[in-house]
């Protein structure tokens, strides 16, 4: 009877070690095969980090007047800006293809940022530059707080439309609205405002 007892445990224990390596392995198999149920549901997936990057504005006097703040996403990059001590009206925003904000006409900075060499302004019925932006809005008290994304230009360096290759490259505002199609830049007229983009160090 004790001999009997002892098989049956034996058999019963060498079942249960079975069934619980089987449940093991299934387990590994789920999870290679849904890497979501392995509790690490970015493995395999992480895309690379671009660092957030934020500009100071100044006037043609040097004073600092604002900032821009940029942060890659998926579909372009998110540009956030805050101004003040500005004309109320509309005013030209755009990328230039020169990191160099020399006072007091800004005109170190170059043109447009314009990596594909098209034409200037969204009217004209075909491809914009990169560094169109839209106009800015600036209130009553010179304020300015707007935000949206451009698609045309990335923070990933090594690219064609990198905003931090080797020239660098910086924001303008001018004078006087952008009418989008006059060539090559939009008769938004002087340049008043300037911000370097560069890397964050």
């Amino acid at each position: 009877m004790k001999r009997s007892l002892w098989i049956f445990f034996l058999v019963m224990f060498v079942v249960l070690l079975a069934a619980c390596g089987s449940d093991t392995s299934d387990d590994a198999q789920n999870d290679e095969e849904n890497p979501s149920l392995s509790g690490n549901e970015n493995e395999g997936n992480v895309k690379d980090e671009v660092v957030p990057i934020s500009v100071d504005l100044k006037n043609s006097d040097g004073d600092n007047i604002g900032t821009v703040d940029l942060e890659q996403q998926f579909e372009g990059v998110k540009i956030t800006v805050e101004a003040s001590n500005l004309s109320p009206g509309k005013h030209g925003f755009h990328i230039h293809e020169k990191g160099v904000c020399e006072a007091p006409d800004f005109k170190s900075a170059g043109g447009h940022f314009n990596p594909d060499d098209v034409s200037h302004g969204t009217e004209h019925g075909e491809e914009a530059h990169a560094g169109d932006l839209p106009n800015l809005s600036v209130d009553e008290n010179g304020e300015v707080q707007e935000e949206f994304v451009a698609e045309k230009v990335t923070l990933k360096s090594g690219e064609p439309n990198s905003l931090i290759g080797s020239n660098g490259t910086a924001f303008i505002i001018h004078k006087k609205a952008d009418d989008n199609k006059s060539q090559p830049s939009g008769d938004a007229g002087d340049r008043v405002a300037c911000g370097v983009i560069s890397e964050m160090k």
